[in-house]
């Protein structure tokens, strides 16, 4: 089996995540599977049919969080000690050389990633551009509107 790469702090996420949809949610959409049977016929019932849509998604959820935390190779990313060497898990500061934008990102494993939280995921293709660069490299990274240019400005982990 192929082991899934994740930060300490991804794996308690997760973690939290699953006993979230076990221990509230589920319960949750069982009353209200419970209630929408009581209203009686189930071919017409909206109620009960959203309920159990609900109820398909939450199993299929708490089946993919437990397979994926099963697999998990949790990656202490304060022990790597990789200095300015880009590796999985680091934080990452990069200045585009045309505009001068800066971008924050912080390397993670494919189930933690959030972009709109600034973690991207180690198979995404700004990660493996960066990964094995320093603190000052220049990278190019390709994306939907070009080949954009980057300065590596800090790397940080922890």
């Amino acid at each position: 089996m192929k082991r899934i790469p994740l930060t300490a702090e991804g794996a308690i996420r997760l973690r939290a995540e699953l006993e979230n949809l076990k221990g509230v949610r589920r319960p949750q959409v069982i009353a209200a599977i419970a209630e929408a049977r009581a209203h009686g016929d189930l071919k017409e019932n909206a109620e009960y049919h959203a309920a159990r849509e609900q109820q398909g998604f939450i199993e299929g959820r708490i089946q993919e969080l437990e397979s994926a935390l099963s697999l998990a190779e949790i990656i202490d990313v304060a022990k790597l000690n990789a200095g300015s060497r880009i590796v999985f898990g680091a934080s990452v500061e990069l200045v585009e050389l045309h505009s001068n934008d800066e971008l924050r990102y912080r390397i993670v494993g494919e189930l933690e990633a959030d972009i709109k939280r600034g973690l991207i995921s180690v198979a995404s293709p700004v990660a493996r551009a960066l990964i094995g660069k320093h603190e000052g490299d220049t990278v190019e990274i390709q994306t939907p509107g070009g080949t954009r240019r980057y300065e590596i400005a800090a790397v940080s982990y922890g």
